[in-house]
């Protein structure tokens, strides 16, 4: 009698090999990575909707030192009251923030003195002129015989060979301005005279 035949492999008789199943390590990265990308996004859209990454508007230093009353000269010594303060810029009414308005005033009184080494006269009318508050001017009035005296000090020594230089009267009224500036500073802790300006001029 002849053997039966062997039997096929039960591999066989399942028709199909089982697949090995994908290692865990896999879905641990890519769980990672996600959880890192919604992190990111999440901080970014706090950020953008603060309004973070929006330009800060331009900081101007002239009218922050106009609101704050920082004008330029020298101020009051710390521990004045805000009365004290030293006067601040006069801003025009133009969009052009860097521009201040000016404002003048007449001297009351003519200058009259003999030009030095001569038989001259000179006699001429000032107008001074800011662009800081009245207060400039409230100090003028206040010193007016200092700085009259100041003023006819600078004029005594004007010699007669320098009238005839071109820019005698311009150096004249800038050191008009500066003595009185100094003097102004010496009793109020502020000058603030930016120009000096003639109103009448003769030399007889």
């Amino acid at each position: 009698m002849a053997n039966a035949p062997a039997a096929a492999p039960a591999a066989e008789e399942g028709g199909e090999v089982e697949a090995k199943p994908k290692k865990p390590i896999v879905k641990i990265i890519l769980g990672v990575v996600g959880l890192i990308v919604l992190l990111a996004g999440t901080v970014f859209g706090t950020l953008f909707f603060s309004g973070y990454f929006n330009p800060k508007p331009p900081v101007d230093p002239d009218a922050a030192e106009a609101a704050d009353g920082h004008g330029g000269g020298h101020g009051k010594k710390d521990g004045k009251d805000a009365k004290d303060a030293k006067p601040s810029k006069l801003a025009k009414k133009t969009p052009e923030s860097a521009r201040f308005e000016y404002t003048y005033m007449q001297i009351e009184k003519d200058f009259l003195v003999n030009i030095m080494g001569s038989k001259k006269v000179m006699s001429i009318s000032l107008a001074v002129m800011t662009h800081y508050d009245e207060r400039v001017f409230a100090n003028v009035k206040k010193h007016d015989f200092a700085l009259r005296s100041a003023v006819l000090d600078i004029l005594r020594q004007v010699p007669e060979a320098d009238v005839n230089k071109p820019e005698f009267r311009v150096e004249l009224a800038r050191k008009i301005r500066d003595a009185m500036n100094t003097l102004l500073e010496k009793y109020e802790d502020f000058g603030g005279i930016e120009e000096v300006l003639y109103t009448n001029f003769v030399i007889q």
